[in-house]
Formats: structure tokens, C-alpha cells, sequence
């Protein structure tokens, strides 16, 4: 079995978590403690374990995006 844990940190850890989660398949698990998000994948192969961290990077990109816009509109009211 192949693992990759990636950990990222955000100002909205919780938001980029549940953000995240939807898209977790059984082999991907994704906790947070206090501003760091920390994402597990396991897959059997080196190459398959390359595509779903790059998905990975992709989501996780997406979903920061999202909760700092949110946050920075928050901030504009």
C-alpha cells in the first residue's frame, strides 16, 4: 500500500475540511486540528496514488479559494 499525508494550513481549516470531505473516497481520509487540514491516501499503486493526490490539489486549491472569497466578502459587509 502507497500513503501520502498532506498537510496544508488555512485561516478557515474547518470550511477547507468540510469543503474536502464530499469528495474523499474510502481510500482518503481528512481531519482538522486547529488551522491545519491533514488529508491521508492510501492507494495500491504509485500511479493511482499520483492521480488522486492531484485531484487532491485541484479540490483543495478550489476550496480555499472559496472559503477566502467568502471570508474576504464577509469582511467587505
Amino acid at each position: 500500500m502507497k500513503r501520502a499525508c498532506i498537510e496544508t494550513t488555512h485561516d478557515d481549516a474547518a470550511t477547507v475540511a468540510a469543503a474536502l470531505r464530499p469528495d474523499d473516497t474510502s481510500s482518503m481520509s481528512t481531519d482538522v486540528t486547529d488551522d491545519v487540514v491533514r488529508t491521508t491516501i492510501e492507494r495500491d499503486t504509485v500511479g493511482g496514488l499520483q492521480s488522486t493526490v492531484d485531484d487532491y490539489v485541484v479540490n483543495l486549491t478550489v476550496a480555499e479559494t472559496v472559503a477566502r472569497t467568502a471570508r474576504e466578502h464577509d469582511n467587505n459587509e
